[in-house]
């Protein structure tokens, strides 16, 4: 990607958060109350931004190396955060599943794992059409709760804007309490391991022992060398960061704020934003916005997206090819990465463009279950996975993250994995308003596989390496 003059091309230069709205904007509500909507885009600006700055550079600092394959990105969470379902239960167990996937990762890869949640702001969706029928009657559909009700009434899918207001409140204090967990003793990696050791002594994960006790193994030689999380500061604590999607603009614009060390627009709602394959279009609102703000930035590629479409958002969005600003998510489906990833791949490497590859394998292995549900096969979220891998392997390029659909609790929404959830198991723990996510076993189940897939590609290149 060819280098521009800073002084010329610096998105704050010619770059305001009022922009946007400019653009040809979809996936967003028109709110029928004007006034009302104006009155809570103020009271969101006064109030402080959710999260910082430097947390956000940390971040892109992290990303960068994944980028270089020095580190490897996990990114997970609920596909669309609830207001009624929040708890802090529900908080503290997708902590702790992504704490036991990230070590688990961590020992296949034999790198450091960025742990990136889909928490604390992924409140809003993109729908696929924009009414939907129940009954013979037909409603504006649910788009998340920052938006809309999910009860299938005419009152509930109003928009109204003062559910920004209950959000931000949810999503400060989902952050006061990661922020307690990532460094008040709870995320203990010894701690971590020995949950580990919990989900494989059932006899359905045991093929998993293996690796849970050598990572058992490596905590015990690191403790009669004398490094504990008394000795060791980083083995007491984690960096966590949280991110969403950037959809609903009013939002976004409300909590955009200068950074008063770099004179520079951040967004105070995340650590990191995305833009959905939806709204990725180069001259549509959510590009403009996002390309202002210097948080590391996703952006979803699906199967439509052609190698001209990429050369020209990645110029729109990391104008100056800054390592760890940019992730691009690829999302396909099984048995489609090879049709479409390569061609991307190839874009980016004839460009020279610093990215982050990342493999979302949920959202487009969505099927209807042969009991009426929405679900997902576990199988088929494995198997893009490793399409994934391999693309990357064939065109020598890093796999750099795996970017998942998932939650702490025991929900019945995805088919398969070692506990065997079935079409007919679907409605007994169904709760998603949204997708279908991965439970707790699933989620680490899968941590387990890919990790092997990241061994496996340490192993060969070391091969590799040694006969050259």
């Amino acid at each position: 990607m060819a280098q521009h003059n800073t002084a010329s091309a610096n998105p704050a230069k010619a770059w305001e958060k009022r922009g946007w709205r400019a653009y040809p904007r979809i996936q967003m509500p028109d709110y029928p109350d004007t006034g009302a909507l104006n009155a809570v885009e103020t009271q969101l600006a006064k109030y402080p931004p959710l999260v910082f700055a430097g947390e956000a550079r940390r971040l892109k600092q992290s990303l960068a190396q994944v980028g270089e394959g020095r580190a490897f990105l996990l990114q997970g969470g609920d596909c669309a955060e609830s207001f009624s379902e929040f708890s802090a239960d529900n908080i503290r167990d997708t902590f702790k599943v992504m704490l036991q996937m990230a070590v688990v990762l961590t020992w296949g890869a034999q790198l450091p794992v960025v742990k990136v949640g889909r928490m604390a702001g992924q409140f809003a969706k993109p729908r696929s059409a924009p009414t939907e029928v129940v009954g013979g009657q037909e409603l504006p559909s649910y788009r998340g709760d920052i938006i809309n009700g999910f009860d299938f009434t005419p009152e509930a899918r109003i928009p109204d804007p003062q559910r920004m207001l209950a959000a931000y409140t949810q999503a400060a204090a989902s952050l006061n309490l990661l922020r307690a967990f990532s460094t008040g003793g709870y995320a203990d990696i010894h701690r971590v391991q020995s949950w580990i050791s919990d989900f494989t002594g059932g006899e359905e994960a045991a093929r998993y022992r293996d690796i849970a006790d050598r990572i058992g193994d490596a905590m015990a030689f690191m403790a009669a060398a004398g490094v504990t999380s008394d000795t060791a500061h980083e083995l007491g604590q984690v960096d966590f960061y949280t991110s969403h999607e950037a959809l609903l603009l009013e939002y976004e614009e409300a909590l955009a704020r200068i950074d008063s060390t770099t004179g520079l627009p951040v967004a105070g709602s995340g650590h990191m934003l995305w833009i959905g394959d939806r709204t990725r279009q180069p001259d549509g609102a959510h590009v403009e916005f996002c390309r202002g703000v210097q948080n590391p930035i996703g952006l979803k590629c699906g199967p439509s997206t052609t190698a001209e479409d990429l050369k020209v958002l990645m110029a729109k969005l990391n104008p100056e090819n800054e390592p760890g600003r940019l992730t691009l998510i690829a999302r396909f489906g099984a048995g489609k990465v090879g049709d479409h990833l390569p061609r991307l791949v190839q874009t980016v490497q004839a460009e020279g463009a610093n990215v982050v590859w990342s493999c979302d394998p949920m959202h487009g292995n969505v099927i209807k279950s042969s009991t009426g549900y929405k679900t997902r096969a576990f199988d088929s979220i494995l198997r893009e996975v490793r399409e994934f891998f391999d693309v990357h392997r064939a065109e020598g390029t890093i796999p750099g993250g795996v970017h998942f659909e998932m939650t702490g609790k025991d929900v019945t929404e995805c088919t398969g994995g070692v506990r065997a959830v079935t079409d007919e198991d679907l409605s007994d723990r169904y709760h998603t308003a949204c997708d279908p996510r991965l439970n707790a076993s699933q989620s680490l189940e899968l941590a387990f596989l890919v990790a092997e897939e990241l061994r496996d590609r340490r192993i060969d290149g070391a091969r590799q390496a040694k006969a050259s």
